[in-house]
């Protein structure tokens, strides 16, 4: 299970870290115009940004504070910061009629939730 939830979790701060560098890189024009990203047009360019470092950090507590021994804690915090993230995301998606983008956030939301019972409960570093 401890090496599931390891996979998981890196799995995760692979895709956000790409991602949220992605949001912080590229302007809130050039985002909107990649596939899936078409609600940049609906924010503004400071709430993009502000997305990008919540991925980031996110993409950080998963994998950082575990490895280095520290603060592991901050591991399934950082799993519910992205469950909270997803179901943002999922709203945003519903709202503008994009159902198919929300079975992508599902996923992502059912895999951080997992890593968020693991670390918290059965396997967790305390």
């Amino acid at each position: 299970m401890n090496l599931t939830l390891w996979i998981i979790a890196g799995l995760l701060a692979l895709v956000f870290l790409a991602s949220g560098a992605a949001k912080l890189i590229l302007s809130k024009e050039r985002l909107a115009a990649l596939p899936g990203q078409g609600w940049a047009q609906d924010v503004g360019s400071g709430a993009v940004k502000a997305i990008g470092v919540l991925e980031v950090l996110a993409a950080a507590g998963l994998i950082l504070p575990a490895a280095l021994g520290v603060a592991p804690v901050l591991v399934p915090l950082a799993a519910v910061g992205l469950v909270a993230l997803m179901i943002g995301a999922m709203v945003t998606h519903f709202r503008r009629n994009e159902l198919t983008a929300i079975a992508g956030n599902l996923l992502y939301l059912a895999l951080a939730g997992f890593v968020a019972w693991g670390r918290f409960g059965p396997e967790s570093f305390v």
